[in-house]
């Protein structure tokens, strides 16, 4: 389906723009993929990393927080994929507003990009963050998720669905505990600082992030959150898979930080149904149709809630040492 279309991508100089630009490349016969970004150095690493593909590969620079260099952008433009974002915890903190600029004042653009421009498809990466936000950023993309949902009632007639997929941090990400634990043994420590003993965390890597992206291009018909089903782990185990038999102090939790990533709550229960390897959290509003819900599909129990801490699938010390030979920081 992503075969003769244009697809634009914002932040698609970042992990997951690569990985997603290298993936339709690789799968796909797209018209044309463009690259919607700030920084035009990495625009031009980028462009080097894809150079057998110039034809189909172009570069804007811009920000989402520029409407009308997004409508421009977005002229002839079929697909829509929103990975633009400030994302760390810390300096959303110390940063509240250019947070709000970028993440939920972009969003807005895009809608009305959008549905100015004719795209025929939005999907916006969103975050286990936004879910019951205990900070600024997961606050942000709440508000973010929401205005990409409720973007699907200001339509009309017109042919275009928003929808969203949601995940926490993708293995090996930047920022994350991977590359920090790799660090450290590095520099030579023996000693894996653990924020709390009972912490866990979604195990999802960035070509599953991406694939579930194309899924919700594929299948969408405006307002749906899809999850992708995954295991869990411990935090205490994967440090022993990074370094057997180290040494685990606990050091507490960071502010803004969860014990548990939560991509499903007990409140959305009521409207989320599972498939065999996703979930989907419909809309609730009443532009929204029963009949637009997905066959395959079984309504969750009352109270459900998909949480890496009451997950059903577990990946053991030797489970998550054969996944880290394959992650790369990113």
């Amino acid at each position: 389906m992503l075969n003769g279309k244009t697809i634009l991508v914002t932040g698609g100089t970042g992990s997951f723009g690569n990985a997603f630009t290298q993936y339709v490349l690789e799968n796909y016969e797209p018209k044309k993929i463009i690259i919607y970004s700030r920084d035009e150095y990495k625009q031009f690493v980028m462009g080097n990393k894809f150079r057998k593909y110039k034809e189909k590969l172009r570069f804007f620079i811009g920000d989402v927080r520029d409407g009308e260099r997004m409508r421009r952008a977005f002229d002839g433009v079929d697909y829509v994929v929103h990975a633009a974002a400030l994302k760390q915890v810390p300096a959303c903190e110390y940063n509240p507003m250019e947070a709000v600029k970028t993440n939920i004042n972009g969003a807005m653009n895009i809608v009305d990009a959008a549905l100015d421009c004719g795209v025929k498809r939005v999907v916006a990466l969103s975050t286990d963050k936004a879910v019951n936000p205990i900070n600024l950023y997961g606050g942000t993309k709440l508000v973010s998720d929401k205005l990409f949902v409720a973007a699907n009632a200001y339509s009309g007639a017109k042919d275009v669905c928003f929808s969203i997929v949601r995940y926490g941090n993708v293995a090996g990400s930047r920022g994350s505990v991977i590359p920090f634990f790799r660090n450290m043994i590095a520099e030579g420590k023996t000693k894996l600082p653990i924020t709390d003993y009972r912490m866990t965390r979604f195990w999802i890597s960035l070509e599953e992030g991406v694939k579930l992206v194309i899924k919700a291009l594929s299948e969408a018909k405006g307002g749906e959150t899809f999850i992708s089903k995954i295991p869990s782990f411990k935090i205490t185990d994967l440090a022993q898979a990074i370094l057997p038999g180290c040494e685990m102090p606990e050091v507490g939790i960071r502010e803004g930080e969860k014990l548990h990533e939560i991509m499903v709550t007990r409140e959305d229960s009521m409207f989320t149904y599972e498939y065999e390897n996703h979930f989907i959290v419909y809309p609730h509003f009443e532009w929204w149709q029963e009949s637009r819900v997905q066959a395959g599909g079984k309504l969750v129990e009352p109270g459900f809630e998909y949480s890496s801490g009451t997950n059903t699938e577990w990946l053991s010390v030797e489970e998550i040492a054969e996944k880290l030979k394959t992650v790369s920081i990113h």
